[in-house]
C-alpha cells in the first residue's frame, strides 16, 4: 500500500543514524515511507511513523537511487520509519543501489523474521538495530505494544550470520527503562552471540509523543550506563544524543588512544592508519568500509 510513497527524503551524514564504524564520513540518502509495526508512545518520528494514512510522494526506486548518486551520496539509508514495512521497496531499490555502486543500510527496530533478512542479505551492508530500555520485554510491552522482544534477538543472529555489519542503539528512558540489570543482560548477550567488536550507542532519551512527563535522561545515568556496557566487554561504547560529549568518540580498546573525535554526527579529527589499526600501539580498529574524508563539515586532522 506505501510502496515508493515517500514522506521523507533528506541527505544525511551517516553518523545521524547512527553508524559510527561502516564508512565513517560517508553520506547517505535517508528515505522513508509512513507506517511501523511498533506503537512506541515516545516515539521521536511519530508524525510519519503513526501516520493512519498512506501519504507521500511517488518515488520509484530507479528514481530514488539516481537522485541518491546525484546528490554525491555513497549509500542509501531506510530510515526514520520501520524499513520493514516498506520492505518491498526498500528491496527493488537496494538492488538498484548495488548495481550503482551504493550500500544499503537499514535503521530498524529488529523485529523481522529471519526470512526477511536471508531475503534482503545480498543486499543490505550494514544494519542499526534500535533497541529501547534495555530489551526489558515489560518495557516493550507497556510502552511499544510489543508482546515479546524474542524476533529481535533471532534477527540479530541472522543479520550477524548473513554478515551484515551491525550497530546496536538502545534508548535509555529515565524512571521507566533505565534498569542496569537489563542493560547488562542486553550487553552480555551482545558481547556472546555479535562480538565485543560490536558498537553500541546508550541514547538520551527526550520527552516526545505521549510520553512527555518523563524528563531527558540525566547524563550521570548514561555514563553508568556507558559504565556497564565496557564492563561487560563491549570494546566500542557511545553516549548519543548528547553533542560534545567524551563518549561521542571512538578510543582505541587496548591503549585508550582517541582515534575519532567527533561532535554529534560529524567526525572532526581522524586518527586511524590507512589499515586502520591505532598509531599509538597498532591494535585494528573495527570498522568496515573506507574513511571519506570529504562529508563532513569540518576540517580533518589527518595522519
Amino acid at each position: 500500500m506505501n510502496y515508493a510513497e515517500v514522506c521523507s527524503l533528506c541527505v544525511d551524514p551517516i553518523g545521524k543514524k547512527p553508524l559510527n564504524h561502516f564508512h565513517p564520513g560517508s553520506l547517505v540518502f535517508s528515505v522513508a515511507t509512513v507506517g511501523c509495526n511498533f506503537r512506541c508512545i515516545f516515539c521521536d518520528n511519530w508524525t510519519i511513523s503513526q501516520e493512519e494514512e498512506i501519504k507521500g510522494t511517488y518515488v520509484p526506486p530507479e528514481k530514488l537511487v539516481e537522485s541518491a548518486v546525484k546528490n554525491g551520496c555513497q549509500g542509501i539509508s531506510y530510515t526514520y520509519t520501520e524499513p520493514t514495512i516498506f520492505f518491498e521497496y526498500a528491496f527493488d531499490s537496494a538492488k538498484l543501489a548495488h548495481e550503482r555502486g551504493l550500500f544499503n543500510t537499514f535503521v530498524t527496530n529488529g523485529y523481522m523474521t529471519p526470512e526477511a533478512v536471508k531475503m534482503i542479505a545480498p543486499y543490505l551492508d550494514a544494519a542499526t538495530v534500535d533497541f529501547k530500555g534495555g530489551g526489558d520485554p515489560e518495557f516493550y510491552s507497556k510502552y511499544s505494544s510489543v508482546p515479546s522482544v524474542e524476533p529481535i534477538y533471532q534477527a540479530l543472529k541472522e543479520l550477524r550470520k548473513e554478515n551484515i555489519h551491525i550497530e546496536v542503539t538502545n534508548l535509555v528512558v529515565p524512571k521507566v527503562g533505565d534498569s542496569m540489570d537489563a542493560l547488562r543482560e542486553l550487553t552480555s548477550w551482545i558481547r556472546r552471540e555479535i562480538g565485543q567488536d560490536t558498537p553500541l550507542h546508550l541514547l538520551r532519551f527526550h520527552p516526545s509523543y505521549r510520553l512527555t512527563e518523563i524528563p531527558s535522561t540525566p547524563i550521570s545515568t548514561l555514563e553508568e550506563a556507558y559504565k556497564v556496557a565496557k564492563d561487560e566487554g563491549l570494546n566500542y561504547v557511545y553516549i548519543g544524543n548528547v553533542p560534545g560529549h567524551k563518549y561521542e568518540n571512538t578510543y582505541c580498546p587496548n591503549c585508550g588512544e582517541l582515534l575519532i573525535k567527533r561532535f554529534s554526527f560529524e567526525i572532526i579529527r581522524w586518527r586511524i592508519t590507512k589499515d586502520m589499526k591505532c598509531p599509538s600501539c597498532g591494535q585494528e580498529v573495527a570498522i568496515k568500509g573506507k574513511f571519506y574524508p570529504g562529508g563532513a563539515a569540518y576540517p580533518y586532522a589527518l595522519i
